[in-house]
């Protein structure tokens, strides 16, 4: 059986980013985060400060965060 996260080669992972109030925000940590070299979208949602990624394969955690850091906020963790 496998997970719904992991099908059709892809993994969906749901990090929690403080600090995003408004559209600009959002799109500062989309295009960090989608320099991330297997991202295959993000969308980030300001209102609930969450950043749903699409990726190849598991993320390494300090990239999502160098990239978080890079766009000015900071990641705080998994959904």
């Amino acid at each position: 059986m496998t997970s719904p996260t992991d099908t059709q080669g892809s993994v969906t992972t749901v990090y929690k980013v403080s600090g995003m109030s408004c559209g600009h925000c959002e799109g500062a940590v989309s295009g960090e985060i989608s320099g991330i070299p297997g991202v295959g979208s993000v969308r980030a949602d300001a209102a609930t400060g969450e950043v749903t990624v699409v990726s190849e394969a598991p993320l390494d955690d300090k990239a999502v965060r160098a990239a978080v850091d890079e766009a000015g906020f900071e990641l705080v963790g998994k959904a």
